[in-house]
């Protein structure tokens, strides 16, 4: 089943480039545009612009699966922000509909979040004045009573920020919410919140702080306080996934001991660590960089395990066997050259980048390649993932910086060349830069005509709204995000299903 099953007829308009582009259902659009949002400015779009666009499509589809989507961006695809904004909106204009209660508490899953959803609910609605969250929604407030019954102490602890600058304390929240205690033991918890009373947790941040505050004898005395503190937190088991990836290179200036390092490794690529953690494939990408030209003796060890790591994290991919001939395209364009956000080092085309050798690690009859101006193949081997998307990026400059997609399609028509399923890695904003008649409609139009079972997959990484040919036949489809959960979305379309019905058979 195709995503714009619904829709008879389908409107075109142009991108952002000028060139003709097919509009999305309200459903899909929506999807889109939430799997891809940083909530930071992109390219083509703002985050104010962003965020517009995603409130008007909320008027426009029904509450429920406004509901399954906020839970199946924050379960699935790991998006937090975003989440919790959807929630918030479809408070905003169903506050008496219990559906906000059931969306509210499945896309709060952390401690801080109970916080953060409230200080964007105070932001969405104009709240000024000295009680700016006054008020509240009867329904996301049943929703965030049952999120405080989920946390215990230590998690309330580890994500308080009572002594920081933030728009909403845990204890504002407390005292708005009123939450229930479910026992004398939560009680106690809640007590300790409104008092700030909350026990200190044994956290590596609060460990490291600690030793700001000591004096040291001289740098070497210091460095060697720091490298016990970095051996005890290892020891400790109390440093998580994120944490052990984002503080690599630090444990390597800590010059910990080769049994320390050993253990961060072995951690890092165990397959139930990664699978737990939920870690989207560019994190691995980003320590990888950050620490690969480190000139430790162990910085060969660290990223071997993250070869290792992202692998497992697509373990569970079905990918192609021989028999299926595919093909991967990654758009490396002027506009996927954009941070995905203010604080990140990592672009657009990182992330196509990654998620296309991703899929070819688990293809077999397959080939690869990027297109800017041109079209190039560019073949790497199965294994070493991250260090097959440093050879891309290297090369990037080698196609120019246009986004002729269509030129993909046009020299497997010239060269009269079968592949069964096409992957394009893109914003989505493709058009012909020497403007000419050039487009991907009539390539595919070619293809299809000397290879009529081929399939071509949009993998959407930026969410503009549009597509460059019509997902409506013609066996295109459309899968958006950037996080590895793509790869299911692909199984479920070669299953029979599409994004829509995946969304559907979330549970409230």
């Amino acid at each position: 089943m195709r995503f714009n099953f619904l829709k008879p007829k389908v409107k075109t308009v142009t991108n952002y480039e000028g060139a003709k582009a097919y509009v999305l259902t309200p459903e899909t659009e929506l999807y889109a545009a939430v799997v891809t949002a940083s909530l930071n400015d992109n390219f083509y779009e703002k985050s104010d612009e962003r965020m517009a666009r995603i409130r008007e499509l909320i008027s426009r589809v029904d509450a429920e699966y406004v509901a399954r989507l906020a839970v199946y961006a924050r379960t699935v695809m790991n998006m937090r922000s975003v989440s919790l904004m959807l929630a918030v909106e479809l408070a905003k204009t169903n506050s008496g509909n219990d559906i906000v209660k059931k969306a509210v508490s499945g896309v709060v899953k952390r401690a801080d979040e109970i916080a953060e959803l409230l200080a964007y609910y105070q932001f969405a609605n104009k709240r000024e004045g000295v009680k700016q969250l006054n008020k509240l929604s009867k329904q996301l407030q049943k929703g965030l009573s049952e999120s405080f019954n989920r946390f215990d102490e230590y998690q309330f602890a580890k994500y308080n920020k009572a002594s920081v600058a933030t728009a909403v304390k845990l204890k504002d929240a407390l005292f708005l919410v009123h939450p229930k205690a479910k026992d004398e033991a939560q009680q106690a918890i809640f007590n300790k919140i409104a008092a700030n009373e909350l026990a200190v947790p044994y956290t590596w941040e609060t460990e490291l702080s600690a030793l700001g505050q000591v004096a040291y004898v001289d740098a070497k005395d210091k460095s060697r306080a720091v490298r016990t503190k970095w051996e005890e937190l290892i020891d400790s088991g109390k440093v998580g996934y994120m944490a052990m990836l984002r503080n690599l290179r630090n444990i390597l200036l800590a010059d910990v001991s080769a049994v320390h390092m050993v253990r961060v490794c072995t951690f890092l690529a165990d397959e139930r660590a990664v699978a737990s953690s939920k870690q989207l494939p560019f994190r691995f990408l980003a320590a990888y960089r950050e620490i690969k030209k480190e000139t430790s003796p162990y910085t060969t060890m660290v990223l071997t395990a993250l070869e290792t790591a992202i692998a497992a994290s697509v373990q569970n991919v079905r990918g192609f066997e021989a028999d299926t001939r595919v093909l991967i395209a990654c758009d490396v364009s002027g506009s996927m050259q954009k941070p995905i956000s203010m604080r990140s080092k990592i672009l657009l085309f990182d992330i196509g980048l990654v998620l296309g050798m991703l899929m070819q690690s688990k293809c077999k009859s397959v080939v690869s390649g990027m297109f800017g101006d041109r079209w190039k193949v560019i073949n790497m081997p199965g294994k070493n993932i991250l260090q097959n998307v440093e050879e891309y990026y290297r090369r990037e400059g080698e196609v120019g910086y246009a986004t002729n997609g269509h030129k993909v399609i046009d020299d497997l028509v010239q060269r009269k060349v079968q592949m069964d399923k096409i992957m394009m890695f893109t914003d989505c904003q493709l058009w012909d830069n020497k403007h000419g008649r050039s487009n991907l409609v009539a390539s595919w139009r070619n293809y299809k005509a000397i290879c009529p079972n081929a399939k071509l997959y949009l993998f959407d990484l930026a969410g503009y709204g549009t597509t460059p040919i019509s997902i409506q036949d013609n066996d295109v489809w459309l899968i958006a995000g950037w996080s590895d959960k793509v790869f299911d979305v692909l199984q479920a379309i070669e299953d029979g299903a599409g994004i829509l019905e995946k969304i559907q058979q979330v549970i409230l």
